[in-house]
């Protein structure tokens, strides 16, 4: 491995900064040369964003394309200019049914959970980093524009209804990457005749990643300060790609695959597929990097820049 610090941090972003400023104060906390997350938070939202540091930063967009899990803290009767509580009220509206039948409330909120599982079209929010003409689609909104924008496919794997306490309701979203939650609640207002907008947002996981390992920005800030160089929650590069089958490699093969040479391997199964490859066992640690395996062949897809054990910090 190159010197430096490489590897990543599960970090529990807290509400009121950016992504990318919870991104700096992890990169100055260990003097990292790269950095990087896997999608952006709100400044309101909190919860799980993964920083890479290092030869992590190369596996940084693998997680932005993974599934995401949120748990939504929904307003509903109200509509804001954002769809979230940073906006201005700008409609009030009462349900199309009786929200004291409890018994009807229920069957209304597993109705909707049935109607936006699965793949649906969602229209971008203005207030988003989507670009038009090479501006994003917020500063427009904050000039008073509202632009025309494309519906785009988005895949709701699961919703599940954790706490309902009228008119504010707490829903697990399970989804595809590009799915904007806020849209979702505007949505779900709109179906009911409520209007509604978002008043919370927690990240719980992203693709294998779950918030259950996820340190604070104080942990961090901590170790800054007493100097801790090797910090328990500095996980190793292939944290990222634990999802993926994995391959050892003899040592003439790893050479072969580091300088870009297709290596024929065989193992168990025929499916193609991309694998996290290590020299040696895999217990040794010595990560290389993911291929691709297709009919008996390894192809390189995103190597590390030198074959060698991945530990939470080099020096």
């Amino acid at each position: 491995m190159p010197q430096g610090i490489h590897g990543v941090v599960l970090l529990d972003k807290p509400e009121g900064i950016s992504s990318q400023t919870a991104v700096t104060i992890v990169k100055r906390a260990f003097d990292a040369d790269k950095a990087g997350h896997t999608g952006t938070l709100d400044p309101m939202a909190t919860g799980l964003l993964p920083v890479c540091l290092g030869e992590a930063t190369k596996y940084s967009q693998d997680l932005l394309d993974a599934d995401k899990t949120y748990l939504a803290t929904i307003k509903f009767g109200e509509k804001t200019s954002t769809g979230d509580a940073e906006g201005e009220v700008i409609e009030v509206k009462e349900a199309n049914f009786d929200v004291t039948d409890a018994y009807l409330l229920q069957e209304k909120l597993a109705e909707v959970a049935l109607k936006f599982t699965g793949e649906i079209a969602q229209i971008p929010p203005m207030y988003s980093a989507l670009k038009r003409d090479g501006k994003p689609l917020y500063e427009y909104a904050r000039a008073g524009e509202t632009l025309e924008r494309e519906a785009r496919m988005i895949t709701i794997h699961s919703l599940k209804w954790v706490d309902v306490s009228w008119p504010v309701a707490q829903l697990e979203v399970s989804c595809s990457k590009g799915t904007y939650v806020r849209t979702l609640a505007e949505d779900i207002g709109d179906y009911l005749g409520a209007g509604a907008h978002l008043i919370g947002l927690r990240r719980e996981k992203v693709g294998h990643l779950s918030l259950g390992h996820g340190v604070t920005l104080e942990t961090v800030k901590n170790n800054h300060q007493d100097n801790n160089i090797k910090p328990e929650y500095l996980l190793p590069v292939d944290a990222l790609v634990q999802d993926l089958n994995s391959l050892g490699l003899t040592n003439e093969e790893a050479d072969r695959l580091r300088l870009g040479q297709r290596v024929p391997v065989s193992k168990a199964g025929s499916n193609e597929e991309l694998m996290r490859i290590y020299r040696g066992t895999i217990e040794s640690c010595n990560f290389m990097g993911t291929a691709d395996w297709r009919k008996g062949v390894l192809h390189p897809r995103r190597l590390i820049a030198q074959a060698a054990a991945v530990t939470n910090l080099t020096n």
